[in-house]
């Protein structure tokens, strides 16, 4: 078992490490705190030890600058095992197809998370956007375009209601009878005049993707670049760059959700492993909140059995859904408060005995409160202060790993829009 050191503890002058291990971390963790008062560098910090113990790590930054730090400070033994996810670098996309299945059960539980991202992207409070027709028809159009030999990819979708012979094209391959009779019985019946209202809803949904040809490029090849199941049980690193300010917040959005969609069904699969084999996978998402569908409040529950340490950060809770805020607050570990605001401190202060509301809302940079995992019990709640950003020398790689990555995991640009040419033609 490895230990990773979070901060340090003062109390009458004596300093101790606040460290964690492998069975602990299981449990997961979870910290809440302001803009700009520490988070990021302590899951900076704690990935980096996480790397050099010679675990498999997978780390989401919606910002760009975490990702930058981990590639400066990657020993130079690790160079090789570092996938770098960038879609900002269009010259060399990755694969990323949500509709990718290895078996059965994956191809259920990748077009159910289908269902809920665009649930979460554009009807995130189940307000009638997107229903139950949206549902039915996205779902058996989904099993179509999976069915044929190539496969497909969500940029198809929308080209089954207006293409006659393409959509004949893919249903040669059907062979589940309740997707057959959606096409030869209900589609049949369904006007011209209803299609193309229908075509339209879709287009909305979809149009923003397929016009955008960095989006296009990585949703739209067939073929996976990041084999998940590979990366988990090799302890690789992922390393994803989702800065809203280079690729836009909604294609962030979009891409971190299929991710962790695809890890999700990974980590699903770990049943088929014995216990024993199952070596820890750590995963850390920053600002997690607008990367979770409803089934992520599952995955807490049920990802320690399957050897993933999952670490979560956000701002306030008023960011989470009802579902996930009770996950996190049954299901997590080890919870770590930096400063934090009035109603959040009203929550937490609850929870961490003796510490009070005034006490969350006048904590310094780099301080924080925490209830610590240890030994499968959860501590009482003591102060800690985070380790700086500035303790472990650089090493900078950055060049060297992009360089890999381009070469030996991407596609050039030029071979990806062919292959996409010809899916959809």
């Amino acid at each position: 078992m490895s230990y990773i050191t979070i901060g340090r503890n003062i109390f009458r002058g004596k300093t101790t490490q606040i460290s964690y291990g492998d069975q602990d971390r299981l449990r997961h963790t979870y910290m809440i705190g302001k803009t700009g008062v520490g988070k990021s560098t302590v899951f900076q910090n704690m990935c980096l030890q996480d790397i050099e113990n010679y675990k498999g790590v997978c780390f989401i930054d919606p910002h760009g600058e975490s990702i930058d730090w981990l590639l400066q400070r990657i020993p130079p033994d690790f160079l090789e095992d570092v996938y770098l996810f960038d879609p900002s670098d269009i010259e060399f996309p990755f694969g990323l197809n949500l509709l990718q299945a290895k078996d059965e059960q994956e191809k259920d539980f990748l077009v159910s998370e289908c269902i809920q991202i665009f649930y979460k992207l554009f009807d995130p409070d189940k307000t009638g956007i997107i229903g139950p027709q949206f549902e039915h028809w996205l779902r058996n159009a989904a099993l179509t375009v999976m069915a044929g030999p190539e496969g497909g990819s969500l940029i198809e979708i929308p080209k089954l209601f207006v293409d006659k012979q393409f959509e004949l094209k893919k249903r040669k391959y059907l062979k589940d009878p309740t997707v057959l009779e959606f096409w030869s019985k209900q589609m049949a019946k369904t006007s011209d005049f209803h299609k193309s209202e229908m075509l339209n809803y879709f287009s909305s949904k979809f149009g923003h993707f397929l016009n955008n040809a960095m989006m296009r490029n990585i949703i739209g090849q067939h073929k996976d670049t990041l084999d998940f199941d590979y990366l988990i049980e090799n302890n690789k690193i992922l390393l994803v760059n989702l800065s809203k300010g280079k690729i836009g917040e909604t294609n962030a959005q979009m891409l971190g959700l299929i991710i962790m969609s695809k890890l999700q069904a990974a980590i699903l699969k770990r049943a088929k492993i014995e216990p024993e084999k199952r070596s820890p996978y750590y995963l850390y998402v920053d600002e997690f909140q607008n990367l979770v569908t409803d089934t992520f409040a599952s995955l807490l529950s049920e990802s320690r059995k399957y050897g993933l340490g999952v670490h979560l950060t956000n701002q306030y809770f008023a960011q989470l859904p009802e579902k996930i805020k009770d996950a996190i607050l049954g299901n997590v570990g080890t919870i770590i408060a930096f400063e934090i605001g009035m109603e959040d401190a009203e929550i937490l202060s609850k929870e961490f005995e003796p510490f009070t509301k005034e006490d969350f809302t006048n904590l310094r940079k780099y301080n924080f409160y925490i209830r610590l995992m240890i030994d499968g019990k959860t501590s009482k709640a003591f102060s800690g202060e985070s380790l700086k950003p500035n303790n472990i020398s650089i090493s900078n790689l950055t060049e060297e790993i992009i360089k890999v990555n381009q070469l030996a995991r991407g596609t050039p640009r030029i071979l990806v829009e062919e292959q996409i040419k010809q899916a959809l033609a």
